[in-house]
């Protein structure tokens, strides 16, 4: 989340200094390969993970969000999309766990809502196109 932070902040010039960022921040090999991975396939599929979460926020702008809450509701939502190794109730329990320590009072509430919107989306775009692979679409 903390690089996702700083991409957003400082924009993608600093995809290169991610490594040393992570590297100085987490003594774990396994937990910093895996932060790093997690940030880079997140800002590598930015548009969408924020057309996912525009689409499932109600009258909410991207832009209108905090960058706590964008970093998280990102990271969440690639891995939502793109990591189905994780269950997305891990997914979204963490998230909300994140929100509660790093942002507002509010935003526990505000993340579960758009990522049980989003896992929907993912959900019932993911049974459309087994229908249409299967030939069976209406």
């Amino acid at each position: 989340m903390q690089g996702l932070y700083q991409l957003d902040a400082q924009g993608s010039d600093i995809l290169c200094q991610l490594d040393k960022f992570f590297l100085e921040n987490e003594p774990d090999d396994s937990i910093r390969k895996l932060a790093a991975e997690w940030c880079k396939k997140t800002w590598e599929n930015l548009s969408e993970c924020d057309n996912l979460i525009t689409v499932s926020t109600i009258r909410w702008k991207l832009s209108r969000l905090s960058p706590v809450d964008k970093g998280i509701l990102r990271l969440a939502a690639y891995q939502l999309k793109f990591c189905p190794d994780i269950p997305p109730k891990v997914v979204i329990n963490e998230a909300i766990e994140l929100a509660k320590k790093y942002s507002t009072a509010q935003a526990p509430a505000f993340v579960n809502g758009v990522l049980d919107a989003a896992l929907k989306k993912i959900t019932h775009s993911d049974s459309a196109d087994k229908k249409i692979d299967s030939g069976t679409a209406d």
